[in-house]
């Protein structure tokens, strides 16, 4: 809807733009990543690389034919100017039927409207809840050995571009027994910073507590000792060895702090051209 009515403004012509439109143009700058192209998780196929208009695409695609989406949109600063700030599709759970709910969050069209936040829930019909041994499996046959496993979790923490490393090695049969104990605290001490603070497993914790926009997440963003992360939780189903849910997480804190910086440094240039100095000059004397 946003590109139709984007196309209809530039066919009309400059006549047909409001005047606050037309004081201040947006010139898109693209903020960093937490990922590289080595390391760069996907969620439905989503990835650091998405924008509003390509996760969409993909998640209507997913969608089709089943669930409802919620497209949430705002106005970035006094330009009037309408982006997709996040995506919400939900499919009902029922009890021969796979529950569904994603949740993904954008910057603004300053920061080029990328994904900074994806959240996957599934919620398994009892008939179809797949093996925690086949689960973890698929896990890590995509994304790879994570950083830390335990309390029902699969962590991948991120930085430079690069999964972290402690010290443990989770392949796949360490990972599967690891996943139901709790977590080994002298590895989990290892994601602290010199001062103790910052573990990006708490960071996350916090952060799904949150509202998921920009400004709510901010300051966790700020605070971990890592650039990225992703969670994945397998709660227990029917027995022990299923997988009743399954929670994926996506947080790409360093684009947070990039593009909340973009944003504020345009929100701030369009503010003075709204309202410029007095260029009037101070008579001689």
């Amino acid at each position: 809807m946003f590109r139709r009515v984007l196309i209809a403004l530039v066919a009309a012509g400059p006549a047909a733009l409001p005047a606050t439109a037309l004081a201040y143009e947006i010139k898109p700058k693209t903020p960093e990543t937490a990922f590289s192209k080595k390391a760069r998780p996907d969620i439905l196929g989503i990835s650091a690389d998405s924008s509003a208009a390509a996760a969409r695409t993909i998640l209507e695609s997913s969608f089709k034919g089943r669930g409802k989406a919620d497209i949430q949109e705002q106005k970035f600063g006094g330009s009037g100017l309408s982006y997709t700030a996040a995506l919400v599709f939900t499919l009902a759970s029922g009890p021969k039927q796979t529950g569904e709910l994603l949740t993904s969050g954008f910057s603004s069209p300053a920061s080029a409207n990328l994904v900074y936040f994806i959240d996957r829930n599934l919620t398994f019909a009892q008939d179809d809840q797949p093996s925690q041994a086949a689960m973890v499996k698929q896990i890590l046959d995509k994304y790879g050995v994570p950083t830390i496993v335990g309390n029902q979790h699969l962590y991948y923490f991120y930085r430079k571009g690069s999964i972290m490393s402690v010290g443990a090695k989770y392949k796949e049969a360490a990972a599967l027994e690891a996943v139901d104990r709790p977590l080994d605290p002298k590895t989990a001490l290892k994601l602290n910073d010199s001062n103790g603070r910052g573990s990006c497993v708490a960071v996350v914790k916090r952060s799904l507590e949150k509202e998921k926009n920009l400004a709510a997440l901010l300051g966790e963003a700020k605070g971990a000792n890592c650039d990225g992360a992703l969670s994945v939780e397998l709660t227990p189903g029917a027995t022990p060895d299923r997988v009743g849910k399954a929670q994926f997480t996506l947080l790409d804190f360093k684009r947070m702090i990039s593009a909340a910086r973009i944003d504020a440094d345009a929100l701030e240039a369009e503010q003075d051209e709204r309202n410029p100095l007095p260029r009037a000059s101070a008579p001689k004397l």
